[in-house]
């Protein structure tokens, strides 16, 4: 079992819609970037094995996975970005030949789930102010020496996009040594899944399996890039698809329906406490030990725009409640939301 540790470095994503907030996450306002930081114990021994584990969890814990997965480490919930053009992607470090069959079968695992595309960038397309700047590459992986990188981090993924909408590029940085268990979890990353879940996925801190993608994984990625999504949508307004991918997996979809409306019910209580300042971010968040006295107030202005935008349309809420959705936005609002501003002027 790894001890994993998650860093996600916030940058500029939060200050388009904050006013007044500190340094480390205003200062520029054109493009947004997420390193994400898998950081495991040196110790592989106690994974389980390849075969272990395969099936999808049955309960509230399935439920809640898919919920963590829309979550910042520093305790700040994301909205959905996701690729929305062909991956072309290049290799670049050390030992290429004894990591390239790992590395492309995550990329092909990911690319199967999602129907995106993923072709090998022209080895001499990195211009982009060339004539053959469509097939330059934008997702670059490298493998780097055993050194490199921070103490005890092995793999990051930097994620990069104008707006919290569509990912425009992409860059993933490996340990040499620790391709083997990076592989997957990062290519997770790369197509946008930015949290690291409590459940039974690649991305857990504590996963039981590494060297390919679990049913958990499969039906994220499915949903992620699924018709019923759109970029940019709130965690309220993906949940409901990322809970019918789910429930697809589940053998009594009777049973597991009054699990998914019991999960609802609980998750907008809990959430409305976080946003009050009386609750908390998901306990996976706190167990990282990377939440911030900063993302987490940040996190609370963003849930209760998110809340209002779930009563004003009715998404995971149950009943549209415009009247309570106005209550949620000017919440936000006054505490410096732009986008709850905005949807508060667009409302009168």
């Amino acid at each position: 079992m790894f001890d994993e540790v998650a860093v996600l470095t916030f940058r500029r994503a939060i200050s388009a819609r904050f006013s007044g907030i500190s340094k480390a996450v205003s200062g520029t306002a054109v493009s947004a970037a997420f390193a994400v930081a898998a950081l495991f114990a040196a110790d592989l021994a106690n994974a389980a094995p390849a075969h272990a584990a395969d099936h999808a969890q049955t309960d509230e814990a399935g439920l809640a996975t898919l919920w963590e997965a829309l979550w910042h480490q520093s305790g700040t919930p994301t909205r959905l970005v996701r690729w929305e053009q062909p991956v072309r992607w290049r290799l670049s470090g050390r030992n290429l030949p004894e990591h390239r069959e790992m590395l492309l079968r995550a990329l092909e695992a990911v690319s199967q789930e999602t129907g995106i595309p993923f072709t090998e960038a022209n080895a001499g397309a990195g211009d982009p102010d060339r004539a053959d700047a469509p097939a330059a590459p934008n997702l670059r992986i490298e493998i780097v020496a055993n050194t490199a990188l921070e103490n005890r981090q092995p793999c990051v993924t930097t994620l990069d996009f104008r707006t919290e909408t569509q990912i425009d590029s992409a860059l993933v940085q490996m340990r040499e040594r620790d391709v083997f268990r990076c592989a997957h979890h990062e290519a997770m990353h790369v197509m946008g899944v930015r949290g690291h879940p409590a459940g039974k996925t690649v991305l857990s801190y504590f996963p039981v399996k590494v060297d390919s993608l679990l049913p958990l994984d499969r039906a994220l990625l499915r949903a992620w890039y699924s018709p019923r999504m759109r970029p940019g949508m709130t965690p309220f307004e993906a949940l409901p698809v990322l809970a019918q991918e789910w429930l697809a997996l589940q053998p009594d979809p009777r049973a597991a329906a009054a699990v998914r409306d019991r999960f609802f019910a609980d998750t907008v209580a809990a959430m409305r406490a976080y946003a009050e300042g009386t609750g908390d971010i998901p306990a996976i968040i706190r167990r990282s030990g990377k939440a911030t006295a900063e993302g987490v107030r940040l996190g609370r202005g963003e849930m209760g725009y998110f809340l209002g935008v779930a009563y004003l349309e009715g998404t995971t809420v149950g009943t549209p409640d415009r009247e309570e959705a106005l209550l949620w936005l000017e919440r936000s609002a006054r505490i410096g939301n732009r986008t709850a501003l905005a949807r508060l002027a667009g409302m009168r």
